[in-house]
């Protein structure tokens, strides 16, 4: 964007004691990669696009759902079925067009990381599970580049930057990640959704702060938001000096104890893909379809003759199950299910399995007819 057009659009920035023009002249030649357009880059990255941030790439490789849209508001009722990063690319280009949105339609891996954070001054993680954040942490720090990082679980988030060069990073403050299946994720525990905005712009703040050199960024230390309450909290933290260097990256997956499950990665034995369920059902095996979600879940979209027991309720009416029957378990996403299928192994439970990627992943993949939420 020519310089004579700075004054208008960034008028009330370019006020700011301590900004100016070199500050907005530094947003304009910025490139900032967004990890995850789902409820904190919806905050995240209009916030960029409209304080004159000039490249913002987006890796996300999920669809709209319709249970996203109380909280991802940069996604409408018009995009549910599409591409995350191709509705976020669109809200950029209304919100300013000398913004270039770059819209990356996968998923975070390893094999890609480093070369895709070379190209970018600064990573922002918005993204929802644990071996993301770790591989955005590491990736960050073998690039050298600052990474911003946020979290939100029901009510309350936390915000932090990690920068390798100038203090301590992700691991510091988690040096191990929590045991599998024990932080309920938004589909599990729900999510409150200003809590998303609150988090996702004051990640966005620390973003233009290290771009800008304006302000202290939150390097060292981690900001909390208790939306119940209110409040916000501090809490400052330091290099572990027994931590030893990240030169590599490493298996994430294995590192967070986390089974893959999405469609087109390694079935475990205890998995049952879309593909596998349909061709049971259609035979008519002798099966019970065990569905762990929630009473509203099924009454939008259930599978055939399923037995509906949420999963909060199942360990209170496990001894009513028939442990030589064979059980397919089924939630919305597979989270659920799989923390189901272990719940049912502890119990002697030896012919269940359950369904990979859920009756989400069934309907795209099976019955695209199928009424999705």
């Amino acid at each position: 964007m020519p310089s004579s057009a700075l004054p208008n659009r960034y008028a009330r920035q370019l006020a700011l004691p301590g900004f100016g023009l070199d500050a907005q002249r530094a947003l304009a030649t910025a490139r900032v990669l967004v990890i995850g357009a789902g409820g904190l880059g919806s905050a995240v990255i209009p916030a960029l696009a409209a304080a004159g941030v000039g490249t913002v790439g987006v890796i996300d490789d999920d669809t709209v759902e319709l249970s996203n849209l109380h909280r991802q508001t940069i996604h409408g009722q018009a995009d549910v079925g599409g591409p995350k990063v191709a509705s976020a690319a669109s809200r950029v280009a209304a919100i300013n067009p000398g913004t270039t949105v770059v819209a990356i339609p996968e998923r975070l891996g390893r094999d890609t990381a480093l070369d895709l954070f070379a190209g970018y001054d600064l990573v922002i993680d918005g993204s929802d599970n644990f071996p993301t954040r770790y591989l955005a942490n590491d990736a960050a720090a073998i690039t050298g580049i600052p990474l911003v990082w946020g979290a939100v679980s029901q009510y309350a988030g936390q915000v932090g930057v990690a920068w390798a060069a100038k203090g301590p990073q992700y691991r510091d403050l988690f040096p191990t990640p929590p045991p599998a299946g024990s932080v309920l994720s938004c589909e599990q525990g729900g999510v409150f959704p200003t809590v998303v905005a609150v988090i996702g712009s004051v990640m966005a703040g620390e973003a233009l702060k290290v771009l800008t050199g304006v302000g202290e960024p939150l390097i060292g230390r981690v900001t909390t938001f208790d939306s119940l309450s209110g409040g916000f909290r501090e809490l400052a933290y330091q290099r572990d000096p027994e931590a030893a260097p990240i030169t590599e990256l490493i298996d994430y997956d294995a590192f967070c104890g986390v089974t893959p499950t999405e469609s087109g990665t390694a079935m475990s034995d205890d998995t049952v893909t879309p593909a596998e369920l349909s061709a049971i059902l259609e035979r008519g095996d002798d099966v019970v379809l065990l569905d762990v979600r929630e009473p509203w879940e099924a009454s939008i979209v259930s599978l055939p003759d399923s037995l509906l027991v949420p999963l909060g309720s199942l360990e209170s009416v496990i001894d009513k199950l028939d442990p030589a029957e064979e059980f397919i378990l089924y939630c919305h996403h597979g989270t659920r299910s799989e923390m189901a299928l272990q719940l049912l192994t502890q119990h002697g439970f030896v012919h269940a399995r359950h369904l990979g990627g859920g009756i989400e992943a069934y309907a795209r993949e099976i019955d695209p007819g199928m009424a999705r939420y």
